[in-house]
């Protein structure tokens, strides 16, 4: 399983201008099973995606494809781990990575 921490590397209104195309990029991510949950931080100085189902490879692969990488409004921290405890009702978590 991975925590994606985004960092945005340009101002808000950069970021705006891509958030309809990124939205997009996250529902056919969620759609696929990768993600399980995403949103931005507090204060708004980037995201946190939480991934799972993937290689690393193929992590890197697909965060190429988000259009905050593509135009260049974020900078993107992986940070693998692998659950052993999860609250009630989250059990699946546990099991994908298995």
């Amino acid at each position: 399983m991975f925590i994606i921490l985004l960092r945005y590397v340009q101002p808000l209104s950069a970021v705006e201008a891509h958030l309809q195309a990124h939205r997009a990029y996250l529902d056919r991510h969620y759609a696929a099973g990768h993600f399980v949950a995403s949103g931005a931080q507090v204060p708004r100085t980037g995201g946190v995606i939480l991934a799972r189902g993937l290689t690393r490879p193929q992590l890197d692969a697909m965060l190429t494809e988000d259009p905050f990488h593509r135009s260049g409004v974020a900078q993107y921290q992986v940070i693998e781990f692998t659950p052993t405890k999860a609250a009630p009702g989250l059990e699946s978590l546990l099991q994908a990575s298995a």
